[in-house]
């Protein structure tokens, strides 16, 4: 049963009291609907439709599917019997206003379409302004270092792309079942959607593909609004790209930009941010396989490659294809001086081989475009002039629009297809080109080869584009070393028809298995994936205009709450109080690590009270900490992870586990030097029973991979140790074994219990790996009811929202102060209560 559409969906539900515009903010806890029918919302600049207006006279239009749109393709690998497909966009054509209701329910009834109207000055401020002056260059590497360089950014027109992207939202709007619909964003024209998106449902199914490249952090880094676009990408579900590369620059933006790292798990990519997943999705796009068959079978394709044949092969000349957008990117006038070499080079293929340039339209406008038309009708003027004879012409260039029969005509009698753009996020040519080889039976007769006879291809591609990883068998180059691509054009034109064979044979598999609807499905099915978990977290929304993210957490997980904490800690006698140093009571990010007089005092005041023990936890050396807490007298320590503790200043440092010599360190430590001179910025510290390094200060791409080696390096050469070798925040850290917090905890518990103090208040505050053997002796301390009363008000927490073994969390280092800045001045005040009495 298909659900009814509804033209306006409104969800009841709990609006976030810190949102910007509370009224449309829906913190999504309700329950999923009764009908499980999977509908999938597409939403993309344009509509995969044609609209006509009527020539018979009467008022209207006419509309038509566009059968080349990509959205329109990748509906056929989804299935119409498992999925109902919605599109929301814009059309090519201006609406008047009087018109459009009429057009909106005509689009919505006959084509599950609905079209985002746009004023038309808008639209050229965001089309022609932001998106294609603005992103599409800087996407393909060109920074605007001067006026004629690209557009140089204009906060105006980023303000009309904001706008629009919130327009498309309202569209959305009318039309989705928040709960149940998975949306689905194309291409950079959109980046900010899945913000207006997540603001209005938090728990909404949302996934993005990105059709162009992303460019290296260094490039991206130039853009104002660099942070506003990445928050917005990570409030999709799901992120696609079309290959690694540029799946590894937007990381690596993560990482720099944002402090965000991401793991990959089980082959799965995926970041943590405020607790949700994001995954990421590697696949290129894929061609529609039945639509060029299709074409390929029409008679008109084969008469036009009749025609094609009589002008090239039987004039015996060798036909070479390019076919590209008429745009600077794409590298034809640098594929032309390839050509011309190719003919100085190689005087035997004078007259033998033509290159036909089919130059399409240039979707953007500007200086730029007129520049690239008018030197590549200079360069095909003077190659012609040079090398032409009487009846050749070794450059062809079609510059009027082709039908797409006429293309696929051309990719059926060409030997070779160069697509040599100098930046492009896929290019598909290659994949026509390839298919098209492949022909009919009835195009086999036409081009004299026996039915039996294995096909050939030749491609040469560019190394900067997104199909090439996928076309193995390819001649990739450097399209700006032009030497190499005439090259490239001589080893087409004369490697054997055998290596010919096998190069097509092997591109055939893979495209003819890897087309649109495979990649539709693929990341469909991602996509369900991520959100399965959405329907077990709780969310809600925080942060202004762009900067919004939701938090989302386990059921079983939440914000400690300060009234909750205080409250239980005013009823109980007996408390067990365990804080990590640094990243807890100490920011990770302080450069003079030492505490504060405030920290002191705050420190001082909990262990004046008679009740209360209370232990600081430190990765730091014994020495370390004596000297910082010299005016703690009652504080218990514990110093290199619970090496060393002592419960009291007057007490002896006591040695928690047995461990020999650390002859070790001799082994382990020029390893570490290695590291430290090859890794600018890292440093080693040399404990009494550890070796760590540290990479905080170095680039943290650089040094996350440095770590991942020496975690590798030092395990080799310890492997006959009794030492563990653990990787940490931004370190590596070599110490004895058995050693951990958990220990510190344990012992702790166990001595309040030996005194006859079994705790009724515990709370353990960490921020790290190393924290959660504290957490994890707590949780199982609490299950056995051994060493904490089973009654006991128990608050593992740990800082930052991530997954932990604690049960409560707390956002940073300034919240856990003011927690126990609370929790001191209790104390405070039943200490002054009893001084008084």
């Amino acid at each position: 049963m298909t659900r009814q559409m509804p033209r306006i969906m409104t969800v009841a539900g709990i609006i976030s009291d810190l949102d910007d515009d509370p009224s449309e903010s829906v913190c999504s806890d309700i329950s999923s609907s009764s009908v499980q029918h999977d509908r999938l919302i597409i939403v993309a600049n344009q509509l995969p439709i044609k609209a006509h207006r009527k020539t018979d006279g009467s008022r209207g239009w006419t509309f038509s599917w566009d059968e080349n749109s990509l959205l329109l393709q990748l509906k056929d690998g989804l299935g119409d019997d498992e999925i109902d497909v919605i599109y929301v966009g814009c059309l090519k054509e201006d609406i008047h206003l009087n018109e459009q209701d009429e057009v909106s329910q005509t689009l919505l009834e006959t084509f599950k379409c609905v079209p985002t109207f746009l004023p038309p000055e808008l639209f050229t401020r965001f089309y022609h302004g932001f998106c294609k002056q603005q992103l599409w260059p800087l996407f393909h590497y060109m920074l605007p270092l001067s006026p004629d360089l690209g557009g140089r950014f204009n906060r105006s027109l980023w303000q009309a792309y904001v706008s629009v992207n919130k327009i498309f939202a309202d569209r959305i709007m009318e039309v989705i079942n928040p709960e149940d619909d998975f949306v689905w964003i194309h291409d950079y024209h959109l980046m900010v959607l899945p913000t207006f998106l997540r603001k209005r449902f938090n728990r909404v199914k949302l996934g993005f593909f990105l059709h162009s490249p992303f460019p290296s952090s260094e490039i991206y880094k130039t853009l104002p609004v660099r942070e506003e676009l990445l928050r917005a990408l990570l409030n999709s579900d799901l992120i696609g790209f079309h290959t690694f590369d540029y799946a590894r620059h937007f990381l690596s933006c993560c990482s720099r930009l944002l402090g965000i790292s991401y793991e990959s798990k089980r082959g799965y990519i995926s970041l943590e941010y405020y607790g949700r997943t994001v995954s990421i999705k590697i696949l290129p796009v894929g061609i529609h396989m039945k639509q060029l068959q299709s074409v390929l079978n029409l008679p008109e394709t084969e008469s036009k490659v009749s025609d094609l044949i009589k002008q090239f092969q039987e004039q015996g000349k060798t036909m070479l294809l390019g076919v590209d957008d008429l745009d600077i990117f794409k590298g034809i006038s640098l594929k032309l001086l390839a050509m011309e070499q190719l003919l100085i080079q190689h005087p035997e293929w004078q007259g033998k081989v033509v290159l036909v340039q089919i130059a399409n339209p240039a979707r953007g406008t500007g200086k730029d475009v007129k520049e690239v038309k008018t030197e590549t009708y200079s360069t095909v003027k003077r190659i012609n002039e040079t090398f032409g004879r009487p009846g050749y012409d070794p450059v062809i260039l079609i510059d009027e629009p082709l039908k797409f029969y006429e293309r696929v005509a051309y990719y059926v009698t060409a030997e070779c297809c160069l697509v040599t753009a100098v930046r492009d996020g896929m290019n598909l040519i290659p994949y026509e080109y390839i298919i098209s080889r492949q022909g009919t039976d009835n195009l086999d007769k036409i081009l004299g080869l026996e039915p039996s006879k294995p096909k050939k291809s030749m491609l040469v591609v560019s190394e900067f584009i997104g199909c090439s990883p996928s076309l193995s068998g390819a001649v990739r180059v450097n399209p700006w070393n032009i030497d190499a691509v005439s090259d490239a054009m001589d080893c087409a034109l004369e490697l054997s028809e055998g290596e010919k064979q096998m190069r097509h044979e092997k591109h055939y598999k893979y495209v003819s298995s890897h087309d649109v609807g495979y990649w539709a499905r693929s990341f469909f099915q991602d996509l369900e994936r991520t959100c399965k978990d959405h329907v077990r977290r709780r969310c809600w929304g925080i942060g202004f205009g762009l900067s919004f993210r939701v938090v989302a957490l386990d059921l079983n997980f939440r914000k400690l709450s300060m009234e909750h904490i205080v409250s239980a800690y005013k009823r109980t006698t007996t408390r067990a109080i365990l804080l990590d140093y640094d990243g807890t009571l100490m920011p990770q990010s302080s450069i003079d690590k030492s505490p504060s007089l405030k920290t002191i005092e705050m420190l001082n005041t909990l262990c004046r009270d008679k009740n209360n023990m209370v232990f600081v936890v430190s990765a730091k050396s014994r020495n370390t900490l004596e000297e910082w807490f010299a005016d703690c007298e009652k504080l218990g320590l514990a110093a290199e992870h619970g090496c060393f503790l002592r419960l009291k200043r007057e007490d002896e440092w006591e040695t928690c586990v047995q461990f020999e010599e650390c002859g070790w360190k001799q082994n382990a430590e020029p390893v570490m030097m290695l590291y430290t001179e090859t890794t600018d910025g890292s440093t080693i510290e040399d404990k009494e029973t550890a070796l760590v390094w540290s990479y905080e200060d170095a680039d943290p791409d650089f040094g996350s991979c440095q770590a991942k080696e020496l975690l590798d390096h030092l395990e080799s050469v310890l492997a006959n140790e009794p030492v563990t070798v653990k990787r940490g925040q931004s370190s590596v850290e070599v110490k004895p074994q058995g050693v951990s917090k958990g220990l510190v905890a344990k012992r702790l518990l166990t001595t309040m219990q030996e005194r006859g103090m079994t705790p009724d208040f515990v709370v353990c505050i960490g921020d790290d790996r190393s924290d959660e053997d504290m957490f994890e002796v707590i949780t199982s301390s609490v299950a056995s009811g051994e060493l904490i009363s089973p009654k006991a008000e128990v608050f593992a927490c740990t800082v930052g929202n991530k997954p932990s073994k604690a049960k409560y969390y707390l956002d940073d280092t300034v919240e856990i102060a003011r927690l126990m800045k609370g929790l001191a001045s209790v104390s405070e005040q039943s200490v002054n209560v009893l001084a008084f009495e």
